[in-house]
């Protein structure tokens, strides 16, 4: 049977948060759009990352509240789980989004191929099933590759899917396993500690950096830390796992910590230790487009080397976050079609951990900051002293907020404590409209709010505070 051909102005391989949202925007421009898709709109962060965690994440929250109870005066008696249950919501929630993301196409008149899309030359992409066949020739003048990533196994221990798991399959347990090691303390590591430690596993988190979340600011990681070992999790950083062994009761860690060697043995191992860039069988040779160590390199306006042919979120490299994909998704297509977009700021991306105290920040770390030669003012305001925080039982944990001495710029601000991921959205667009912390002392927040803790430490950074 002969292929069939299709002309557009597009053509997006890959639907997660990178793909589809740059295809809307292209045919919200006028473009005519194909997107080219091997399993379910949404990519690794609807289905298996983002919102199915923040659901499980969202189970755990709760019932560590309904434990604590008695703090509110309501008792709970006989409190049960049924971990299938929670496992299965979390996975309602993901279809349920998916099947949107397929309304989303039909709306705006995006057509849909099934099946994996391969670069068949300048202008050309090739759609094939799930036998390897083509079935579809597409050509466009714009080919954008938004084809992921996916989870990193560490050299020796490769996923089994039963013992050692990535992500996906600490997703989808459908018992909650007694002894778990996760090897990793960045978020994913960090978060899925705290879920499965709610649940009553024997958690061990390893990083082999000197502070778990290593990216964020080093005051916050280790109050975090701090927060984690008292809720039951035992953490060890500065350590490197020098081999693993699969047993018969589960998978024994041999590591090396800066107090000697130290073996564990756990049911599970979690590794957590980043992705790497899906960039096989997409046919970068057969278009001569470059990749290094498991990413497509880009320029500050996601073009490969080769013209007409674009790479944005998670295969064009760090930072692997669903909204920096989306961003350079709405930049790239905002370029194509001729409109002034400056592109994205790498500087002002926000990060967020979920676990509990939720971690966000955005902007340099202090200590970022005082290694690019700045003088930094720092002010901090504790949840402790928020008037809404001790009122709704979420007192733990500070806001700290880093301006430069010299020109009053907003450097970054560093948040853990309840709704910290989005409280962080405030200072975001401070740092876009350039506030100096003038704006934010005469902003009005409304009392009694989460957010008053950011004005508060803006205050105590210039001895203005006044609940401190």
């Amino acid at each position: 049977m002969a292929e069939a051909q299709h002309t557009c102005d597009l053509v997006v391989i890959g639907g997660g948060p990178g793909g589809y949202v740059a295809a809307i925007r292209a045919a919200q421009l006028g473009m005519q759009v194909a997107l080219v898709e091997r399993d379910a709109l949404g990519g690794i962060c609807l289905n298996w990352g983002c919102i199915p965690t923040k659901a499980l994440l969202r189970n755990a929250e709760i019932y560590h509240l309904m434990q604590h109870g008695a703090d509110f005066g309501l008792y709970c008696d006989n409190l049960r789980f049924d971990f299938s249950r929670v496992i299965a919501r979390s996975r309602q929630v993901a279809e349920r989004l998916s099947q949107g993301i397929a309304f989303l196409m039909r709306k705006n008149k995006i057509q849909v191929f099934r099946g994996t899309g391969r670069l068949a030359g300048a202008g050309a992409v090739t759609v094939h099933d799930t036998q390897d066949s083509p079935t579809t020739t597409l050509r466009a003048a714009h080919i954008l590759l938004a084809t992921g990533a996916r989870s990193r196994p560490l050299p020796g221990l490769p996923f089994d899917q039963t013992r050692v798991l990535s992500s996906t399959e600490a997703m989808v347990l459908q018992e909650v396993p007694k002894a778990l090691v996760i090897i990793g303390a960045g978020a994913v590591g960090v978060e899925f500690a705290y879920f499965y430690n709610t649940f009553g596993t024997q958690v061990t988190l390893i990083e082999m950096l000197p502070q778990i979340l290593p990216v964020e600011d080093r005051e916050i990681a280790g109050l975090l830390q701090k927060s984690l070992e008292k809720q039951g999790i035992t953490i060890h950083v500065g350590s490197r796992v020098e081999q693993a062994a699969i047993t018969a009761d589960g998978v024994q860690i041999q590591m090396h910590t800066p107090a000697g060697a130290r073996t564990v043995q756990s049911t599970h191992v979690l590794v957590a230790i980043g992705v790497q860039g899906n960039i096989e069988n997409i046919g970068l040779e057969t278009a001569d487009v470059h990749s290094e160590r498991g990413f497509i390199p880009v320029d500050a306006h996601c073009r490969t080397n080769v013209p007409g042919i674009y790479a944005i979120g998670d295969v064009n490299g760090p930072p692997c976050l669903a909204h920096v994909a989306s961003a350079e998704g709405i930049a790239i297509i905002e370029a194509i079609a001729g409109l002034d977009n400056p592109g994205v700021n790498y500087h002002n991306i926000p990060g967020c951990t979920y676990c509990q105290p939720q971690v966000a920040s955005v902007g340099m770390t202090e200590e970022a900051a005082q290694q690019a030669g700045r003088t930094v003012r720092v002010g901090r305001f504790p949840f402790s002293a928020s008037g809404k925080a001790l009122a709704v039982g979420s007192s733990e944990g500070l806001v700290k907020v880093i301006f430069d001495v010299n020109t009053d710029e907003l450097l970054g601000a560093h948040i853990l404590g309840a709704e910290a991921s989005d409280l962080i959205a405030e200072v975001g667009i401070a740092r876009t409209l350039e506030t100096t912390h003038y704006e934010v002392l005469k902003t009005v927040h409304a009392h009694p709010t989460l957010s008053e803790a950011i004005m508060e430490a803006v205050g105590n950074a210039y001895g203005e505070g006044i609940h401190i």
